[in-house]
């Protein structure tokens, strides 16, 4: 007797398993298809582990600014200091680009919205059709891409930079959390600045409409009749949904760009770091947008 299974005639003498046994054909034919079919398992798990793991980064991070933000002593003054000097850089570096944007947006989308409803003799759904359209649809992504660049990419390449050239090492081996110190005050101000410069966006759009439509005769209603159709025209869900749009829009612009750039490699450079950050601040504002219309 010897160990093992012995072999019998006409048989394949057995081969040996991966830990050492022996197998007979069926046992290696289902190796073999094992060992064919690893490689592109295992890429398939990169690439899902890779996508997924933002997301996730993403949620644990969000949570860690509500969190943090609850903490008196999380506000320090450095703290503070960032958070200024963010939502000073967010709010003023956008404004212009908001005011000229939303300019465009009344000229184009409310002067023909109120022309064609008016060529059509439903001009009493004007309000509604603004609303449903330019603020709660078109506003929120046009605010999102003007924070994402004009201030995300700023603050993406900022933190980025601090990241390969190791001073956030340097912050953590003195005992100072990056996160608190970089994270959170530029994604409040993102917060704060993307409810601001959506409002802006809002009045602008419309009154610019307005005159533009006042002016050719298409309305001949005054601007407070005009403003109070609009408002009229919102519901309930409105007036919590659209403020909440430009909210999270910010909320999420600011924090995926200052993740994005705190999680680089080092094989990373600023022509790899900006392309990527640009396409995931683009996919979160889409999300958000998506998300609340589906919902509301």
């Amino acid at each position: 007797m010897t160990d093992g299974a012995a072999t019998q005639p006409g048989q394949d003498a057995p081969d040996g398993a991966p830990d050492g046994t022996p197998c007979g054909p069926i046992r290696r034919r289902v190796l073999a298809w094992r060992a064919r079919a690893r490689p592109p398992l295992a890429w398939i798990g990169r690439i899902t582990r890779h996508q997924v793991r933002f997301a996730l980064v993403l949620i644990g991070a969000g949570w860690g600014v509500l969190r943090e933000s609850l903490r008196p002593n999380s506000w320090r003054r450095t703290v503070r200091y960032e958070f200024r000097l963010s939502l000073r850089q967010v709010v003023a570096g956008g404004f212009l680009s908001t005011v000229f944007t939303a300019t465009l947006a009344g000229l184009t989308v409310v002067s023909q919205a109120a022309y064609w409803l008016g060529f059509a003799g439903m001009a009493q759904m004007t309000g509604s059709i603004l609303v449903s359209l330019l603020v709660r649809e078109i506003a929120p992504v046009l605010v999102g891409i003007i924070l994402l660049g004009r201030s995300g990419m700023l603050s993406l390449t900022e933190i980025g930079l601090l990241t390969l050239g190791g001073q956030v090492r340097a912050m953590q081996a003195q005992g100072i959390d990056p996160f608190l110190v970089l994270v959170m005050p530029r994604t409040f101000a993102f917060t704060v600045g993307g409810f601001t410069l959506g409002i802006i966006f809002a009045v602008i759009s419309l009154l610019m409409g307005f005159i533009v439509t006042h002016a050719t005769g298409v309305m001949n209603m005054s601007v407070w009749t005009f403003f109070s159709d609009v408002v009229t025209a919102m519901s309930a869900w409105d007036f919590l949904v659209i403020p909440l749009k430009f909210i999270l829009v910010g909320f999420f612009v600011g924090l995926g760009s200052c993740m994005t750039g705190l999680l680089v490699s080092q094989d990373d450079t600023v022509a790899t770091l900006m392309p990527r950050g640009f396409a995931r601040g683009i996919v979160l504002v889409m999300i958000v947008n998506i998300l609340f219309s589906l919902e509301f």
